[in-house]
């Protein structure tokens, strides 16, 4: 297959497989502690279930750090500029958000027949805890779409590795707060006389949006969706840095933040919860929900149709 062209035949990806892997990351993350938490307020949906009880750390481990020594080693400064320049470049197919959530949801679940939940049942999972907590609207389908991204993996990526996974910027020294941090010994950049300094190609106080972060379903849904929706900033801030743990989780590169990012700080530790812990709630009636989110879909996607 050529480099950045869509391809509708998935047969030489597994999206089993990639779905385990995000949600062995995602186990890593619940256990490595709690996020801090109008759309800013406690989440109330989660509040009674012991977090304990999700999957442990122990067995998601294993596969995790080899998971991100192949992430560390190739999410080079020369890999992002190729991958943001392979997304503007290729022929991008057209689709409304629900038809790009029927397709995830076939691209994932045709390969695993004994899946107890569907793609969209665990996104209307996320949005349906949002909106019982009486958040906006506009949080309501950005949990719904938030892991649309890993259309991704069936539209030109290398593996699982630029897809899943915690994010962080690339272009600066790697964070010793990022997880398995001495995995980023064969990335060529953490050796690159620039590239490996504190601030590298970037200068205090320049703000994330001035930031590249690593290639993966965040950035690339960020890049669908920010110049087609509506959608309001902290909306848009959730979508790209809801895997950027070292940064909304450990505190790491506060020195790069703007005033605006401390807004959008917020904005991601209030949503982090309905990312991690909706999996074990109750299974959403999707044909019941449907008319509900596509009004939803509609009031923030006004061009109805968007290139993927």
């Amino acid at each position: 297959m050529a480099p950045g062209i869509l391809v509708d035949d998935t047969t030489s990806r597994n999206g089993l497989e990639l779905e385990e892997t995000s949600d062995q990351i995602d186990a890593v993350n619940v256990l490595k502690g709690q996020s801090q938490i109008k759309f800013d307020d406690d989440s109330q949906f989660d509040s009674a279930k012991d977090k304990t009880q999700f999957r442990q750390y122990e067995e998601a481990c294993d596969r995790v750090q080899n998971f991100y020594r192949e992430q560390h080693a190739k999410q080079t400064v020369a890999y992002n500029l190729k991958a943001r320049n392979d997304f503007k470049t290729r022929r991008r197919e057209e689709m409304t958000v629900w038809q790009a959530i029927e397709k995830l949801n076939t691209l994932i679940d045709e390969s695993d027949p004994d899946t107890s939940l569907s793609q969209i049942q665990h996104l209307l999972q996320s949005a349906e805890a949002i909106r019982k907590d009486g958040k906006p609207r506009w949080m309501q389908v950005t949990g719904l779409i938030h892991d649309l991204g890993k259309l991704l993996y069936f539209y030109g990526s290398e593996g699982q590795w630029d897809v899943v996974g915690d994010t962080f910027p690339v272009g600066c020294a790697f964070d010793k707060r990022i997880i398995y941090p001495d995995t980023f010994a064969a990335n060529p950049d953490s050796h690159d006389p620039i590239y490996s300094t504190k601030f590298g190609i970037y200068s205090p106080g320049c703000g994330l949006d001035n930031v590249m972060l690593s290639w993966g379903h965040d950035e690339y849904l960020y890049h669908v969706v920010k110049d087609q929706s509506t959608l309001p900033p902290e909306a848009l801030a959730m979508i790209r840095y809801h895997s950027f743990y070292p940064w909304h989780k450990e505190n790491a590169y506060r020195e790069l933040m703007d005033e605006h990012d401390e807004d959008m700080l917020r904005a991601v530790r209030a949503f982090n919860p309905y990312d991690l812990y909706s999996k074990s709630d109750k299974v959403p009636d999707v044909e019941e929900l449907k008319p509900y989110y596509l009004e939803l879909i509609d009031e923030f996607f006004p061009q109805k149709v968007l290139k993927w």
